[in-house]
């Protein structure tokens, strides 16, 4: 093991407005992902609660608050609900492609749109086709986009309805960002979808986890990171299993809302 990778060099970001909790600040330790390590050092951050965001490694280091708490779900026990077993059938003709990771205009045309619906004025709008570029290529570590397309005629691929970057990890996928059509009245709840195809994916391929981020009691933004079993988040004691009636209390705190899976401000914070 190289003395890079044992002794990474951390940092901490300043202060700035939590986008989750009003009224809060964040700051986040990070580190660089690089060279021939790279992907054992993000495994094994990834292990400990970090986050990757292009060839960074990042986790919430906040002065005066714990609420961001890293949650996966434990793929071979996952079992669907009779609400996602309807949503899976609803989607099961979707094609899934796994990508390189190399951007395209039809994605980002997809994530245009997605963004006007779900997040209009946020800071992703900022984010012109070098931005996306730069979001989906700039990975030191096994990556791919996932694509979500209709069935498509003559032998020509459909509609593009969902993405997601995703990461394969030596325990499990880490579902980066996703993004999908959500002007589509028969194909609502894609974004649960692309989270449940991923979680029956990892236990197909024998990978034991499906790594969320980070879920923030009392923000309606995480909310739907709470609605997947057995779920566990990582503590002070290690990762453990979220009692089943304190799940069942924290999904009925909020209201059911499809979000994206990270902050993306965040790759505009580490460039500066």
């Amino acid at each position: 093991m190289s003395a890079p990778f044992r002794f990474p060099r951390f940092f901490v970001t300043n202060p700035s407005p939590c986008p989750y909790l009003p009224g809060r600040s964040e700051r986040k330790v990070f580190t660089e992902l690089s060279g021939e390590n790279a992907s054992e050092l993000n495994d094994a951050l990834g292990r400990i609660g970090f986050r990757r965001s292009q060839n960074v490694a990042y986790r919430p280091s906040c002065a005066d608050c714990s609420a961001c708490v890293s949650v996966r779900v434990v793929a071979e026990e996952f079992q669907p609900n009779a609400t996602q077993r309807k949503l899976l059938r609803k989607n099961e003709d979707l094609v899934v492609t796994p990508c390189k990771p190399w951007s395209t205009e039809e994605q980002f045309a997809l994530l245009r749109r997605y963004l006007s619906a779900r997040h209009p004025g946020g800071g992703m709008t900022e984010m012109d086709e070098m931005d996306f570029a730069d979001m989906v290529e700039q990975t030191p570590v096994d990556s791919h986009v996932m694509e979500y397309r209709e069935p498509g005629e003559d032998g020509r691929p459909g509609r593009l309805v969902g993405a997601c970057l995703t990461d394969r990890q030596g325990d499990g996928l880490s579902m980066i960002y996703s993004f999908f059509d959500t002007d589509m009245e028969h194909r609502k709840g894609l974004g649960n979808f692309i989270i449940m195809d991923h979680i029956l994916s990892a236990a197909r391929a024998g990978l034991p986890y499906v790594y969320l981020g980070y879920w923030v009691e009392g923000s309606q933004r995480m909310q739907y990171k709470i609605r997947y079993r057995p779920l566990e988040k990582l503590t002070r004691a290690g990762w453990t299993r979220f009692d089943p009636t304190e799940q069942s209390d924290a999904i009925r705190s909020g209201l059911p809302r499809e979000q994206p899976l990270i902050p993306m401000e965040l790759a505009r914070v580490f460039r500066k």
